[in-house]
């Protein structure tokens, strides 16, 4: 397998059912009013960077890098398609993202994911990269449909 992680611009169709795929899961393990996922115009947004993951053709995930201010960034959108999961695109595009937010100059980097049992999985690969559980950050509050985790960088 050799995976190749693309800046992508968000315009192939391969792309577009990734994100469908993870939009409409979310909606189906948290309430609506707690999906934080972004759609695909919201991750054209200047203030996010965005990477797909792949080998030769088939997508195997994506993952976003938003900016919440010069020295903090939050982590968006990661998804590994279901048929293509247990192949290190999760790992792959989390590297990725963690070393951008470096040589941006990034002193945290956090995400906002859900308390459900299928939400297992994402918070050990995020706590094996060295992020611990916090509290909430942003615009975020605390709420029994979140988890809030953050990685210092300096």
């Amino acid at each position: 397998m050799d995976l190749r992680i693309e800046l992508d611009d968000l315009t192939r169709p391969a792309v577009h059912e990734l994100l469908r795929e993870h939009l409409a899961n979310m909606h189906e393990l948290s309430p609506a009013d707690k999906v934080f996922a972004l759609d695909l115009t919201k991750l054209r947004a200047a203030d996010i960077t965005f990477w797909t993951v792949w080998d030769g053709d088939a997508l195997l995930g994506c993952g976003a890098l938003k900016e919440l201010s010069p020295t903090h960034g939050e982590i968006k959108s990661m998804r590994t398609p279901v048929a293509q999961r247990r192949r290190g695109a999760g790992r792959a595009v989390l590297a990725r993202i963690i070393d951008t937010a470096r040589q941006r100059g990034y002193e945290l980097l956090s995400l906002e994911t859900g308390t459900h049992p299928a939400f297992r999985v994402a918070q050990d690969l995020y706590l094996s990269a060295g992020f611990d559980y916090c509290g909430p950050f942003a615009a975020y509050t605390e709420d029994p449909q979140s988890v809030f985790m953050s990685l210092r960088l300096a």
